[in-house]
């Protein structure tokens, strides 16, 4: 079942490499996405309200590829990896290996981009 969490401006919720069972939905706030490279964070973009953030590893279960910082405190919908697995075993098997496709071509994609 979803829960409400909070973290406040520069917490880190996900980090890069880190094995986790949970996507979040953004309420309120301002996330940022970095990427080690080198000794430097370098920055892959934003998350804003209304948004998703840690779903490729939710989705595909590896570790997490990005780190994600709040930039200002912000509630949260952690949703846990059952959630995904219920509402897979309620429809046609196409439909996860659909996802679980399309996680794999965006892993791939993201591999193969030098930061």
């Amino acid at each position: 079942m979803a829960s409400k969490i909070s973290i406040k401006a520069n917490q880190q919720l996900i980090k890069e490499g880190e094995h986790s069972n949970s996507m979040y939905w953004v309420q309120q706030g301002q996330l940022v996405v970095t990427k080690k490279r080198l000794n430097e964070d370098v920055i892959l973009g934003h998350v804003f309200e209304g948004e998703l953030v840690g779903e490729l590893s939710f989705l595909d279960k590896e570790s997490r590829s990005a780190t994600v910082r709040a930039l200002t405190d912000c509630e949260l919908i952690e949703i846990p990896q059952e959630t995904i697995d219920n509402i897979f075993k309620t429809q046609p098997k196409w439909l996860e290996t659909l996802v679980m496709t399309l996680a794999e071509r965006l892993r791939k994609a993201n591999a193969r981009i030098k930061i």
